[in-house]
């Protein structure tokens, strides 16, 4: 049903009263100025249970948002190369454990050779934490990017020594070796078009900002909490990258809306497959859904968590994905959520997390960057209302 205020909240195995929370603990954010808006899709078992539009792409509230608004999803892109990495494993153009170098041959020297394909997708690749490889360059070629990154950027520590995030250099790598094994010699946009979104009819989502998705584009409004810009030499401005329809950026340059990216994430709730159409293997989902960095720490988030006091939590990362782990500390997920809950999120704004226990499915996405810690405030409330409202 649609509510007097404006969202869809029904009661299929849910508390419909205390889901109804989320849109007043959204709205008080956003009128405490937090961050500007917020799209979000609740589901379980594949049927929506919550879905509503609140506030505003811009911190005047002038341009309400709206259920299809289109977003740039940051770092969520990654689970759209985690998924095409996945899939070419199962079909057997490369292992987990194959060295990147035997893929992208000059690539190596400097310990790289030692880097396997499960180390970058669990972020123990060993490279350090860099956002961009030189100040200021442009990011919307991918060919250009990826010559950079394979002429430049060296380990810093051996695999699996740490858990450091990478923003860029290992999806970077994953996708330039999935377009040396591709055996139609596609490009990143063409692979992504052609496995992810359109057997799954995600038409509201691109590689880049296509034409006809602009009129309904928010702009990011980054407010401070970004450490670079995200140039392109086809759009103006120092974050222009996230509006170049041509921009090719493995790690950070899909644009989606949450009804789109709600069937995504709930394509793997329902063991890889959507109406009929198989994208992975439940094999593959319950091996990369599973911790692959035991109780070592995030460094790029221990440092920031420490930056306010907070006691740094395990980085509980699989293979793509982020998982909720055992711990009682601050998550994304939610402190109520089960072990197993597992997702990927955006800088500040986007997410999407599976609960498989609760056979529960979270989209989000928002407008106006948070601050790192801010956001995962946000997201544990929000995340907390839900798993309470599991009937």
């Amino acid at each position: 049903m649609l509510s007097e205020e404006g969202y869809k909240v029904t009661d299929k195995g849910m508390n419909a009263q205390h889901l109804g929370l989320l849109h007043e603990v959204v709205r008080e954010d956003v009128r405490a100025g937090r961050y500007h808006g917020a799209v979000i899709k609740v589901g379980r078992g594949g049927q929506t249970v919550f879905e509503a539009a609140i506030g505003s792409a811009d911190a005047a509230q002038t341009q309400p948002l709206r259920l299809d608004s289109v977003f740039s999803i940051f770092s969520v892109t990654k689970a759209f190369t985690n998924l095409l990495v996945l899939r070419a494993i199962e079909q057997g153009r490369f292992g987990l454990t194959t060295p990147i170098s035997e893929l992208i041959p000059e690539f190596s020297g400097h310990g790289r050779e030692k880097i396997l394909m499960w180390h970058l997708l669990s972020h123990q690749a060993g490279f350090p934490i860099i956002f961009e490889v030189k100040p200021g360059w442009y990011i919307n070629d991918f060919a250009e990017v990826s010559a950079t990154v394979i002429a430049e950027v060296k380990p810093v520590d051996a695999p699996c020594a740490k858990v450091s995030y990478s923003p860029l250099v290992n999806h970077v790598l994953m996708a330039e070796a999935l377009l040396r094994t591709d055996p139609l010699r596609r490009g990143y946009r063409q692979l992504v078009q052609q496995e992810i979104l359109d057997p799954l009819q995600m038409r509201d989502t691109a590689v880049g900002l296509r034409a006809d998705l602009k009129p309904r584009k928010v702009v990011p409004d980054f407010r401070g909490n970004y450490p670079i810009g995200h140039k392109s030499r086809n759009a103006p401005g120092p974050n222009g990258a996230f509006e170049d329809e041509q921009a090719e950026m493995p790690w950070v340059g899909v644009v989606s809306t949450v009804p789109d990216l709600f069937r995504f994430a709930d394509m793997f709730r329902a063991g890889g497959s959507w109406n009929g159409t198989r994208m992975i293997s439940p094999a593959t989902i319950a091996l990369a859904a599973r911790n692959h960095t035991g109780d070592k720490v995030n460094e790029l988030y221990a440092a920031r968590g420490r930056a306010e006091g907070l006691e740094p939590a395990p980085a509980y990362i699989g293979l793509g994905f982020s998982m909720r782990g055992e711990a009682l500390c601050h998550h994304m997920f939610g402190t109520l959520a089960t072990p197993g809950a597992f997702g990927n999120y955006g800088a500040g704004t986007s997410l999407f997390w599976i609960d498989p226990v609760r056979d529960i499915t979270f989209t989000c996405l928002s407008a106006g960057v948070m601050e790192h810690n801010a956001n995962m405030r946000r997201f544990q409330r929000i995340a907390d209302i839900i798993h309470a409202a599991a009937l």
